[in-house]
């Protein structure tokens, strides 16, 4: 099923400090979760679809960048849903967060200041909201990539929607109502259907609210989301970081992070309670720095195949 190409008048995001879009568009086309596999037609741009938070509409979104300061998004959506659009893409490419302050992390850490030389303007990318990184965790967990991407690939063009973005067909997402009447995936054991359908009922009672959660201390947003079926430490702070976008949370369960950073800091043996004081230099953006770790880890070990 298609949704109709509505355009809305184009609005703006100003950006505060490094950002570079189309740094953002080429991860996202490598991010296996995404679901897109091909780069974007028009270089430059950025183009998205969702279901938008609370209303669970689907829609979508062109991004672009006419200068370093601005980004400006072309949106397609009901009339109503306008500004929740802006808010949403705004949250997903972080730019709802002050940056100006981000060189300041390597200017107290060599490894750090490297790692943003090596990705200049690159933020985190995030899900399109914390339910929809809370259904890749239940998902993904305890098998391979491949795997995950196929089921999340399948439970997605049978139960979304697509959206007409500026002539590209884009799938948005199952909205928690749909996956809420989930009773069979193919490949997906029936424990990993309850637990999706648990995350669609929280969803739809507001409890993965992303503004709700980062406003929350960190160590309690946490354990709340570890309240979920299936939700572990490594989940919540998938959920928290990469769904509520979440800028200054360490992940303490990422063990491959935690890889990464002792090869690249020569700590071999170093535990995660190292790891963890050694990340303190990197507040208040120890999730994007996190991130920029992983990005480079993962760029290495694609070259070193």
């Amino acid at each position: 099923m298609a949704v109709s190409k509505i355009s809305a008048p184009s609005g703006e995001i100003p950006v505060r400090g490094p950002f570079d879009l189309a740094a953002a568009a080429k991860f996202l086309t490598g991010f296996a979760p995404a679901g897109r596999p091909e780069a974007d037609t028009e270089p430059g741009a950025l183009r998205v679809a969702f279901p938008v938070d609370g209303a669970w509409t689907p829609v979508g979104a062109v991004l672009r960048q006419r200068s370093p300061g601005v980004v400006e998004v072309e949106v397609h959506a009901p009339e109503e849903h306008t500004e929740a659009v802006l808010a949403q893409v705004t949250r997903m490419c972080s730019l709802d967060v002050d940056a100006t302050g981000f060189p300041e992390a390597g200017g107290r850490d060599p490894v750090v200041s490297m790692l943003q030389g090596l990705h200049p303007g690159l933020r985190p990318v995030l899900f399109a909201s914390p339910y929809e990184a809370a259904c890749w965790a239940v998902l993904s967990h305890r098998i391979w990539m491949s795997q995950a991407v196929r089921l999340r690939r399948g439970l997605t063009e049978r139960h979304g929607v697509q959206v007409d973005v500026d002539g590209a067909r884009l799938w948005s997402f199952p909205a928690p109502g749909e996956l809420a009447k989930l009773e069979y995936l193919p490949g997906a054991p029936v424990q990993k259907l309850h637990r999706l359908r648990a995350i669609a009922g929280a969803a739809a009672e507001g409890l993965l609210d992303a503004a709700t959660l980062r406003a929350m201390p960190a160590d309690d947003a946490l354990k709340q989301l570890q309240l979920l079926p299936g939700v572990g430490r490594f989940s919540a702070e998938l959920i928290l970081i990469r769904g509520a976008g979440h800028p200054d949370v360490f992940p303490r369960g990422e063990s491959r992070l935690h890889e990464i950073m002792r090869e690249a800091y020569h700590l071999p043996d170093a535990g995660v309670a190292e790891l963890t004081e050694i990340a303190e230099a990197w507040a208040p953006f120890r999730s994007w720095t996190s991130f920029l770790f992983r990005v480079e880890g993962e760029a290495r070990m694609r070259e070193s195949r």
